[in-house]
């Protein structure tokens, strides 16, 4: 029986335990998507306790909390941080064969030194060494950040955002790591959202564009894709419900988009028409500024309705769809592509079952401007598990371009969850070192050098050409 996640966690083969200890352990970490928030970068932000940096806004622990019964109380309510940990300590214990066992003691072990299990029975002991350990100056934001060997952040960044803090990150010598903004232009594009209205004002204001219809729109886009760009974002992301729709001209645009600006409804027809040309257009215009897109779908958000009017969105509530739009993200790319506007393109679907047919979009598209030039994104969310992970990878392999994949990333509010790039890989290790072993592919150390630490780090910073040594 191995020993309880030691060094050699997950990895079943001396050529896994190489390929991981030789080649994946020590190389660095680029986390281009992720949600956590630069202020605390820039203020360097050093946490009280526990709670604070572990369970705050992480809706992936609420989830499994809730799913033990715990009320609610503890979770997102009035309970003090101590008791808040305990609930989670009680039921972490239980989480067998959840992936946030796994994480959890990572974190525990990497950014703690506690090599135990933590439960009911072991609370108070890592209560009090976690929050001793907390007060210290290497716990700091900043130095977290450090310890996880980090050399670049991309945070989630609304149109109207200032971007202040990055300015200031940016302009503090005493901090090494990159923390770049990427854009995230959903308010600008869901017309059907009773804020709309509310937002276009806001995004009228910064942009200095008065936005009386969709051209004007365009151009107040256009104004802060310019803001974004000199503030050195070159990636964009994207949540989609709905990917491709039959194109509308551009005078029906502009009728849907007056009927919504006049305070009125728009029908699901008409929402979908000009989500669609709002993609297309931001599509081209990522392509003129050689930026990356990141397309998210297949998940459908906030279904409890009585907890979102009480807890709001990003709660531990959405859900995969069972919706695969394979035809329409190929229609989307190939309208990009007639005209030679398709920019570097990452695709994410929530759904597992769509990996296969993301595979077969991916070969479509290709060409000499970028290896994989249009990739599969890695396991995300409800899949970002050892399960999830080899399926992703193996299905890639399968149909795409495995050695040219762009690797992992933390999707993350958490400064601990850079553990996650080593739980991604070492399943990557283990799955090539199995390969290995059973003969499928040649024990040549130098080649696999090349693709672990590829697919670890360096096929992401040439990929979304990121400015790093």
């Amino acid at each position: 029986m191995k020993n309880f996640m030691d060094a050699d966690f997950l990895l079943e083969t001396e050529t896994a335990k190489t390929l991981y200890h030789e080649f994946a352990e020590k190389t660095p970490v680029l986390d281009y998507h992720c949600h956590i928030n630069p202020k605390e970068i820039a203020e360097d932000r050093k946490f009280e306790n526990i709670t604070q940096v572990w369970l705050g806004g992480d809706h992936y622990k609420w989830r499994f909390m809730r799913s033990c019964g715990v009320d609610e109380k503890y979770i997102t309510g009035d309970a003090s941080d101590k008791e808040k940990f305990f609930k989670w300590a009680e039921c972490v214990g239980k989480a067998i064969g959840n992936p946030l066992f796994h994480w959890s003691h990572l974190e525990l072990q990497r950014y703690f030194g506690y090599y135990g299990v933590l439960s009911a029975k072991t609370a108070e002991e890592v209560w009090n060494l976690c929050n001793a350990k907390l007060q210290e100056d290497s716990m700091s934001v900043r130095n977290l950040i450090r310890q996880s060997n980090v050399t670049l952040i991309c945070t989630t960044d609304d149109p109207i955002d200032s971007l202040e803090w990055h300015q200031k990150i940016a302009a503090d010598e005493s901090f090494e790591v990159k923390v770049l903004p990427a854009w995230r232009p959903d308010k600008a594009m869901n017309i059907e959202k009773p804020e709309y209205l509310d937002y276009l004002a806001k995004l009228t204001e910064v942009s200095g564009v008065e936005i009386k219809s969709f051209a004007d729109l365009k151009a107040a886009l256009v104004n802060r894709l310019e803001y974004f760009n000199a503030q050195g974002c070159n990636v964009s992301d994207h949540a989609l419900e709905y990917v491709m729709y039959a194109p509308a001209s551009d005078e029906e645009i502009e009728a849907i988009f007056a009927k919504r600006m006049a305070g009125n409804a728009v029908t699901r027809d008409e929402e979908l028409q000009f989500k669609t040309a709002f993609m297309l257009f931001v599509g081209r215009e990522y392509n003129r500024l050689d930026w990356a897109m990141q397309l998210h779908y297949g998940c459908k958000r906030d279904n409890n309705e009585l907890r979102y009017k009480q807890l709001g969105p990003d709660t531990g509530y959405d859900c995969i769809n069972n919706y695969a739009p394979s035809a329409q993200m190929a229609d989307f790319l190939n309208a990009l592509i007639k005209t030679d506007e398709l920019p570097r393109t990452v695709i994410y679907s929530l759904n597992p079952n769509d990996n296969a047919a993301i595979g077969t979009i991916l070969g479509c598209f290709q060409d000499s401007t970028a290896v994989a030039k249009i990739q599969q994104g890695s396991a995300w969310w409800f899949n970002d598990h050892k399960t999830g992970m080899q399926d992703q990878m193996i299905s890639l392999a399968n149909l795409g371009n495995l050695s040219g994949f762009v690797g992992m990333l933390t999707d993350s509010r958490s400064f601990l969850s850079y553990t996650r790039h080593e739980y991604f890989r070492r399943i990557l290790c283990n799955l090539v070192g199995n390969w290995v072993e059973n003969g499928e592919y040649p024990a040549d150390m130098e080649l696999l050098e090349e693709i672990i630490k590829d697919i670890s780090y360096n096929n992401a910073k040439r990929y979304f050409k990121f400015p790093l040594a």
